[in-house]
């Protein structure tokens, strides 16, 4: 596949990585030379210099050849304009576009996106992708990470063990025998800087980070076990009123049966939130103000969600609201070189927009084959959901047969409203979902895997 990147921020150059390491021919568009340069440098790309919406840009980049174009530039209306001119005058097939504001998302504007007015295919908000992993955190308190496959019917969860874990030095095998009925697969574990697919006798140590699939239905069960089951969130406070911190207030406001405090230092934003959200309190204030934050009720909150447009702010918001008493914090962070600092400042959980807006732009570039798509572990692994075509060396095959590569385990096998887990007797079918979490080099071999024979290994 031929594909043309506009963008060589941080998403464009994940989104680069991604495809011209799954062997793809990718150029990145972006007016700054620097930039281009650095991406062109680090990863096996071409580079073009210009607007990615400009005609002339576009030819050069290959866009009469190109069968995909992903805008992703700091401009929602250059990234329109490049769809627009990608299909107009290129005819390129698909075309995806980061659109941050919310007013071209409103529901009253549903057909402005459609292939007789501006043709994009995918429209892609940060701000509501991240807000919705939050909330996702939300249902989830215990986990650090959480992922949603086959229309809710299975979660991948990340669970961190600490020295008071009950399963902290057991093994898969020992838990499994210790909780007969329990239905899970732990799928990978992340020691220090590394992440590998634990065998059945490997040990699960205090300090690890592990990936678990499971039954949506046996996630406060599994959150128990492991020791990091929460009381059920009744109070929230968010830090910043921006898209996020509204989407989120929002959202909780309509779930009901939770009690929301925002607050944001800028007055007139925090004016417009508290126009349109109708039972959260909203404060204007600095949300490293102490005094402010305990009027925010942050002792007595379950969670306090950090998300300014500072990194800083959030994380000390983060740390200031764990001294005060918050059960748990979650901080927003754009710059991947503080996330080495999570276990140092006690925050629990740190949301990166890149990844998470990475992972569902690849999910659509998928699309056909791999229905789902995590990105994990700071990107080296991910979680991949396919559908097992007729032609699927899968199909036919029972647990116990599947050879897969060093590298890949199977999650789960979801046929309708049945789950078939690892632990399970069962044979794969045509049209079943397969789950398999994969070291991020292999993920080309995977994608195969839901196609061709396993000869291809």
């Amino acid at each position: 596949m031929k594909a043309i990147v506009c963008g060589a921020g941080q998403v464009g150059v994940g989104i680069a990585r991604a495809l011209a390491r799954e062997g793809n021919s990718v150029t990145v568009v972006d007016w700054s030379t620097e930039l281009v340069d650095n991406v062109v440098t680090d990863l096996d790309v071409q580079g073009v210099v210009g607007h990615g919406s400009h005609p002339d840009v576009l030819e050069r980049a290959g866009a009469r050849q190109a069968d995909l174009l992903v805008a992703v530039t700091h401009s929602d209306e250059t990234n329109m304009v490049a769809c627009q001119v990608a299909h107009s005058l290129f005819h390129t097939p698909t075309r995806i576009a980061r659109v941050r504001a919310q007013n071209y998302l409103d529901p009253a504007w549903g057909d402005l996106f459609s292939t007789g007015n501006m043709p994009v295919d995918v429209v892609i908000s940060p701000e509501l992708e991240v807000g919705r992993a939050i909330l996702q955190r939300v249902e989830t308190p215990g986990a650090f990470n959480t992922a949603v496959f086959s229309g809710g019917r299975v979660q991948l969860l990340g669970l961190r063990l600490d020295e008071h874990s009950p399963v902290a030095g057991s093994t898969t095998e020992q838990v499994m025998e210790l909780f007969p009925d329990l239905r899970l697969a732990v799928v990978g574990v992340q020691r220090e800087q590394t992440l590998f697919i634990p065998k059945m006798h490997d040990p699960l140590l205090a300090g690890d980070d592990v990936y678990v699939v499971t039954e949506s239905r046996q996630v406060r069960r599994i959150l128990d076990i492991f020791g990091r089951s929460s009381e059920q969130i009744r109070r929230v406070v968010v830090v910043g009123a921006g898209n996020i911190g509204v989407y989120v207030a929002r959202a909780l406001e309509r779930a009901g049966g939770v009690k929301v405090r925002l607050i944001e230092a800028n007055k007139a934003r925090a004016e417009a939130a508290a126009e349109s959200l109708k039972k959260t309190v909203v404060l204007h204030g600095d949300g490293l103000d102490a005094k402010l934050m305990h009027e925010a009720g942050v002792r007595e909150a379950e969670l306090v969600v950090c998300v300014t447009n500072d990194d800083k702010v959030n994380m000390l918001s983060a740390v200031m609201a764990k001294r005060e008493g918050a059960e748990r914090a979650l901080s927003l962070i754009n710059d991947r070189g503080f996330e080495g600092l999570r276990d140092a400042l006690g925050i629990d959980v740190l949301i990166d927009p890149r990844a998470t807006t990475v992972s569902t732009i690849l999910q659509h570039i998928r699309r056909g084959r791999i229905t789902g798509l995590q990105s994990l572990g700071g990107g080296q692994a991910e979680a991949l959901e396919g559908i097992a075509l007729s032609t699927s060396p899968l199909v036919g095959k029972t647990l116990d047969e599947l050879e897969l590569p060093d590298g890949v385990a199977l999650g789960a096998v979801v046929r309708g409203d049945k789950v078939i887990l690892p632990c399970d007797e069962g044979r794969i079918r045509e049209n079943d979902r397969v789950l398999l979490f994969c070291n991020t080099a292999l993920i080309p071999k995977v994608e195969h895997l839901f196609r061709v024979s396993l000869e291809y290994f």
